[in-house]
């Protein structure tokens, strides 16, 4: 064991999937087929722990682990010395050149009986004669006789090439930790005691290295630990850097070590994992005076390390903590040297980078640099990525003498660490900006920098107050700032289900000029005004097009940009005064409005004008104009490299998507959204995207993917007060109870979310869940549990915002209606459904008809109905609900065709085969441990119906006990049987 690996315990367990799935098979093919692997990865990466892992699970044969010995490095075949004493081996090992096949016939020998591992750790410290011999070994492992059942593990340091000895071996790489992966290794190692902002801080840190994630986390105190204590700054500093890498090469010869330094400095400088290599080489021959030094070519660009890599004309260094090692363990004064020369050899003087460097070399304060690195930093035709921006604002702000001044660049830093993707970050530079006196207009946007963070990664009754107060500081200086806090306030109530307090927030110091309904406003925040009052004077449809309700899932998420940036005050009004009118229910006020604010965004290339066109897009419906917003503003936030912007982009076109009844391509945004709010920190917006994902789930059929994102958007939700989120993860839960065939749970789980009452969910977004509900509490036998609620529900659907909403009212009608005016009112549904898209829903009021069709021996007409909805679901893909209409159309008498049907007809070809279609399915219900009860009322018949059918059942099969049906029933599946 040497300092270029680390010892201790493996974070193996908490690889990726992927990943471990390498490792197994890996080791599979060690114990079946043996084999010659070199296992590599940068210092600290793992690969000790790796060759620990993989002998301690060999169990096939013997186990020779081997770690080199630097200090007998120089004796030949010592190396090969080493490896005998732990295979207990007495002999010696010749040195007239037959070592090779000494040591081949010590491994047959090993192997004769049972298959061999050989582990091999730091390989490239042994002896040159040793290295060469093994290697040989090594090739000839699968060609030579009697040796084929020997496997054999070599690690090497990532961070140089691999030998000539290991080229033709197979290579495993360890590549870093996951944020999540290195995450569950810190709340092993601390047993969870780590705060989770210094949590985020020391993975953010370690990018990915267990042993530098470790090393961090045992410099920290258990009250740093706790978040009690700050931080020591830097938080990786030149000595624990240095000690993970196993030594800083600067004590190499002075014009490699200048040439490594010059790299380390530049990347520095861009925050890119390389350089460009004309440039190194210009910098490295400028900084001066050594005998000897030769001035590299452009085209050449130079080679003086091996622990540099050249790919198409940049240097980078081929372990990523090496290059910081370096950076930190050079002297101040060189690492000065380095950024001078640098700045002097940089073809743009005045560019960003050249300044930054000129900024390094600086001894303290100075306002003339700090005000050249600003206006670079805020040139808006730079193409600048936000990263680079945030580097050179906050050093911008380390150079600045005034206070003021300080506080102010400090924000504009924070502005694009946010942008960036670094919320954490964000927040650390807006407590540097708040640690000096500033003025009210700075300290306005400092909170509205703040209230953006804590909206997307943080409780939003917190963000609400950082708008609001910012809203308060900018009112005289910044109106048009005010305004965007105002409606960053109006979100954050929304994202909490807090009605009044979002139309408090939009009444906050409002304009008289511009408050045309004023006196409604005060009467909805003083609890006179609910959807009945707002339903008593609906304004008929909408204008034809793809147009969906105006205050469905995601109507408020974007209202504001994601920057404190500010449009036109106009737009900000037209937004402000659109989303009152939605939440007053006055559409016919609303549509005016909003309808600017779109209008305004389709020639707009600000993906925060872009976002905000959405957003009004999907509060008046307009599914068609929010996708093609949503589509360009995600576009135009990965052309400008502004990371914070995609997810919400995403969930633009997820939440459109899902609503035009496209869930397949709703799926796809919100996994893509999920990924990019997972690398922007921001665990509110993902929170949306699981519950986009499980209501997709729950509509395929998937349900152990509607609960995995249930879960985790509810886990967010609960803990930060996403009100929106977690009605939509519970409704998607219910919907898959229902899909199942278990109303019960799907009405349990519903009824208080949607009921009148203080457990009622979401102001905007329960609504959507009522049919659901009303079907699952009809099929549960409870329909007077719906009436009081299909009647609120009947306003809303007067409202003419959801083209869909008539065809579910009708269908929900002729659920609880009496037998004989129920087929009217299913027909006429279906009449309704014909208006508009969407596959799922019409194939829901088709499944419930044909259900009424054949409990009323109405077969011929519930087979055709049914056999309309089985088409209409397989369409759509949703195989959950199309078994149920398979089965359906088995129990009434019919054979279903088509692609979802032949897996749901197959059934057992012995005595299975001798049940009716209802017998089966009654059959397998009881399997499943279900009562006669709830038999009958996931079949909807009597349970009359289901005793009768079950004695049959009983008297066909010769069973006379449940527990034997069970057991004929598992035994038909084993054997690839399907009820």
């Amino acid at each position: 064991m040497t300092g270029q690996t680390t010892r201790g315990s493996a974070p193996l367990r908490y690889r990726a999937g992927p990943r471990r799935q390498a490792f197994a098979a890996l080791l599979d093919g060690l114990r079946t087929d043996g084999g010659a692997h070199v296992v590599t990865g940068e210092p600290g990466g793992g690969r000790t722990a790796f060759l620990e892992f993989a002998a301690r699970a060999f169990r096939a044969g013997p186990v020779w682990l081997v770690r080199a010995e630097p200090a007998c490095s120089l004796q030949p075949h010592s190396g090969l010395r080493t490896l005998l004493r732990a295979a207990r081996h007495a002999g010696r090992v010749p040195g007239d050149g037959t070592a090779e096949e000494v040591l081949l016939d010590i491994l047959r020998a090993a192997s004769a009986r049972s298959p061999l591992l050989v582990c091999v750790d730091d390989v490239h410290l042994w002896d040159t004669a040793s290295r060469t011999a093994l290697g040989r070994v090594a090739a000839r492992v699968h060609a030579a006789d009697g040796v084929h059942r020997v496997g054999l593990l070599v690690t090497v340091p990532g961070h140089r090439p691999v030998e000539r000895e290991w080229a033709t071996l197979s290579v495993l790489e360890l590549t870093p930790l996951t944020p999540g992966d290195a995450a569950g290794l810190l709340h092993e190692l601390t047993d969870g005691a780590v705060d989770p902002v210094v949590r985020e801080e020391l993975v953010t840190e370690a990018q990915g290295n267990p042993a530098l994630l470790l090393a961090l986390a045992h410099r920290l105190s258990p009250a740093q630990l706790r978040g009690d204590h700050a931080l020591p700054r830097p938080l990786a500093d030149a000595g624990t850097l240095t000690t993970v890498a196993g030594g800083c090469p600067i004590g190499q010869r002075p014009d490699r070590a200048d040439l490594l330094l010059v790299v380390a400095a530049a990347m520095r400088a861009t925050g890119e994992q390389d350089a460009e290599a004309a440039l190194v080489g210009r910098a490295t021959n400028g900084l001066g005076g050594r005998d000897g030094d030769v001035p590299p070519e452009p085209s050449e660009p130079p080679q003086a390390s091996e622990l540099l890599a050249v790919p198409g004309g940049r240097l980078r260094f081929r372990s990523p903590l090496f290059g910081r090692a370096v950076y930190a363990g050079a002297p101040s004064e060189r690492r000065r040297a380095a950024h001078r020369s640098l700045a002097a050899a940089h073809p743009a003087p005045h560019g960003v980078p050249a300044l930054l460097h000129r900024s390094w070399t600086a001894p303290g304060p100075d306002a003339v640099l700090a005000a050249e690195l600003e206006a670079a930093a805020t040139e808006s035709t730079s193409g600048t990525p936000p990263a680079l921006r945030r580097t050179a604002q906050v050093r911008a702000a380390e150079l600045t003498p005034d206070d003021a001044l300080r506080a102010r660049r400090y924000t504009a830093a924070a502005e694009q660490a946010l942008l960036a993707g670094h919320p954490p970050e964000a927040l650390r530079l807006l407590d540097a900006a708040g640690s000096r006196p500033a003025p009210a207009p700075v300290r306005g946007r400092a909170e509205l920098l703040r209230g953006r963070v804590l909206l997307a990664d943080g409780p939003v009754d917190d963000a609400r107050e950082s708008f609001l107060l910012a809203a308060g500081l900018l009112a005289g200086p910044g109106p048009a700032q005010a305004d965007t806090a105002v409606l960053g306030a109006a979100d954050a109530a929304w994202a909490a289900g807090d009605r009044q307090g979002c139309l408090r927030a939009l009444t906050h110091d409002a304009h008289d000029a511009h408050d045309t309904h004023g006196a409604s406003v005060q009467a909805a925040v003083a609890g006179e005004f609910d959807l009945r009052a707002a339903g008593a004077n609906p304004t008929g449809p909408q204008e034809a097009g793809e147009r969906e309700e105006p205050v469905g899932p995601s109507a408020h998420r974007g209202a504001t940009p994601a920057q404190p940036s500010v449009s036109p005050p106009a737009l900000l009004r037209d937004h402000r005064d659109g989303m009152r009118a939605v939440l007053l229910g006055r559409f016919d006020l609303a549509a005016a409005p909003l309808t600017r604010v779109v209008d305004r965004g389709r020639p707009a290339t600000e993906p925060e004008r872009l976002l905000r066109s959405a957003a009004a897009a999907l509060m008046l419906g307009d599914v068609g104009a929010a996708r093609r917003a949503g589509a360009r503003a995600l576009a135009s936030a990965r052309t400008l490299g502004t990371a914070a912007l995609e997810p919400r982009a995403l969930e633009y076109l997820a939440y459109a998507e899902l609503r035009a009844g496209r869930h397949q391509l709703a799926r796809t945004h919100a996994e893509e959204g999920l990924r990019a709010a997972r690398r922007a920190g921001q665990r509110n917006t993902a929170a949306h995207h699981h519950a986009v994902l499980a209501l997709a789930a729950s509509i395929e059929g998937a349900r152990a993917r509607v609960t995995e994102h249930a879960t985790a958007a509810l886990t967010t939700a609960r803990r930060h007060g996403l009100a929106q989120a977690a009605l939509l993860a519970q409704w998607a839960a219910a919907r898959a109870d229902l899909g199942e065939g278990r109303p019960e749970e799907a009405a349990d789980r519903l009824g208080p979310l949607v009921r009148p009452g203080a457990r009622r969910g979401h102001f905007a977004v329960w609504m959507l869940a009522v049919p659901c509900f009303v079907e699952a509490a009809a099929l549960a036998g409870r329909p007077e549990d719906a009436r009081a609620v299909v009647e609120d529900f009947a306003l809303w659907a007067g409202c003419g915002a959801d083209p869909q909403a008539p065809a579910q009212l009708l269908r929900c009608r002729a659920l609880l209606a009496a037998p004989e005016a129920a087929d009217e009112l299913y027909l006429r549904a279906l009449d309704r459904h014909d208006e508009t898209s969407g596959d799922f829903e019409r194939a829901r009021t088709e499944l419930l008809h044909g259900k009424w069709l054949r409990r009323r021996r109405r077969l011929r007409e519930a087979r055709a109905r049914l056999g309309e909805a089985l088409v209409d679901f397989e369409r759509c893909g949703a195989q959950l609900w199309a078994r149920q209409a398979a089965a359906e159309l088995r129990a009434g008498g019919a054979a279903p065709s088509g692609p979802g049907a032949g897996a749901a007809r197959r059934h057992g070809a012995r005595d299975l085969s001798l049940l009716t279609p209802q017998q089966l399915r009654i059959a397998r219900c009881v399997a499943e441990g279900a009562t006669n009860r709830e038999v009958a009322l996931s079949l909807s018949v009597s349970t009359r119906t289901v005793d009768y059918h079950l004695r049959n059942v009983f008297a066909t099969l010769g069973v006379r006990s449940r527990v034997e049906l069970v057991r004929l029933v598992e035994q038909e599946e084993k054997t690839g049987a399907q009820l």
